[in-house]
């Protein structure tokens, strides 16, 4: 078999824009599991990393400049909570394929 083949049947989520998902890029980390995000429609969020996601060891474990998936608040649009992190490979794939808006993309 191909690696080629065997990556690209890999599914990698994207933001559902149904459910308000979008993409973001972890800006500065602030301690307490909260996180400064770049968002694709340029404001930026403070984000919340919630307690079921914590447990997960790799969520947790976010750097400065690392691809998310963010849900912004609809009470206050100025907050959100991460949903789904990025593996360094994942966005660059995702990047080749001009998935990501060019506002956020580092990749």
């Amino acid at each position: 078999m191909n690696n080629e083949n065997d990556q690209e049947n890999i599914r990698t989520p994207l933001p559902k824009k149904k459910k308000n998902e979008m993409f973001g890029v972890a800006d500065q980390l602030l301690g307490g599991s909260r996180v400064n995000v770049n968002c694709e429609d340029g404001k930026t969020r403070l984000a919340r990393i919630p307690r079921a996601r914590r447990k997960r060891r790799k969520l947790s474990r976010i750097k400065s400049g690392d691809l998310l998936i963010i849900s912004p608040w609809e009470i206050q649009d100025e907050k959100a909570d991460v949903l789904f992190k990025y593996k360094y490979h994942q966005a660059k794939d995702l990047s080749r394929k001009n998935l990501i808006p060019a506002e956020i993309d580092v990749f």
